[in-house]
């Protein structure tokens, strides 16, 4: 009977990514070999723009569904840019599209990796702190152009709260209050996030506020796509709360957008901030 190799029976940390490490590094994106800065240049596809945001029952996050190739072509249109993590937690992509889905999957086996290894699911900052090492592991690809720059956020039950963490390309960590965003368009989508974020606001209020903070970047940012109701597609929604991650509908996802798009017609730069 053939028996596992010893990396599989040689006692080491809940982390899957280092269990990887020493039985097949090559297997991780940052042991792979890439190409020296003398080869041709490529055209790597890009994502952006991806915003989150607390309210009333916990967090949500929100994309575009644009991405980019080279010098600003469109090279898909209906792309997702939001996966869940695990049950309480989800990650919006921005960046190398390929590395991003990889290290999001790379990240899931971390998260059940620690849970099968220590019986108990990772805390919530735990779960940020194993994505920014993720993030840390990819530095010379992303040096390279290959960047991942995601944003995370989650629910912690124990606590009954949400939280939502930004990253740079080194894998440094903050902890955004309120909302935050990441992706070429993200400047002008906070922007619009700024004037209309308010706590405790209920989930069509949140998400009609995500829609119009990607319509705002969608406007600025070419790189970005707003919400095309010839096509059909509108923005990917992800809410995480006391009840677990999901999907919001996309029935409910495009009557919420259409509803921005209308209104639009009469105010084409959104609507004003109400004073407080």
């Amino acid at each position: 009977m053939e028996q596992l190799p010893p990396e599989f029976l040689t006692p080491g940390s809940s982390s899957f990514a280092d269990f990887l490490a020493s039985y097949a590094p090559d297997r991780l994106p940052a042991g792979r070999r890439l190409p020296g800065a003398d080869s041709a240049a490529v055209d790597i596809p890009h994502g952006t723009t991806i915003v989150a945001a607390s309210y009333a029952d916990g967090v949500l996050l929100a994309a575009d569904r644009r991405v980019t190739l080279g010098n600003g072509m469109i090279a898909h249109r209906d792309f997702d840019k939001v996966f869940p993590a695990d049950e309480f937690s989800a990650v919006g992509i921005a960046g190398s599209t390929g590395m991003a889905e990889e290290m999001v999957r790379l990240l899931r086996l971390e998260l059940e990796h620690y849970e099968k290894i220590e019986t108990v699911p990772l805390s919530l900052e735990g779960k940020a702190n194993r994505l920014g090492t993720l993030i840390r592991d990819n530095l010379g690809p992303a040096m390279q152009g290959l960047a991942v720059v995601p944003i995370f956020a989650g629910y912690d039950p124990r606590s009954g709260t949400a939280r939502i963490y930004s990253y740079d390309i080194t894998g440094g960590r903050a902890e955004e209050k309120g909302f935050g965003g990441t992706g070429s368009g993200s400047v002008f989508a906070r922007g619009a996030l700024k004037k209309l974020y308010r706590e405790g606001m209920g989930e069509d209020d949140a998400v009609t506020m995500a829609v119009q903070a990607l319509h705002d970047a969608a406007e600025d940012d070419s790189a970005t796509g707003g919400p095309d109701a010839t096509r059909r597609i509108y923005p990917l929604v992800y809410t995480v709360t006391e009840e677990g991650c999901r999907r919001l509908p996309d029935a409910r996802v495009s009557e919420l957008s259409l509803a921005v798009l209308e209104g639009r017609r009469g105010r084409p730069d959104g609507p004003n901030a109400p004073l407080s």
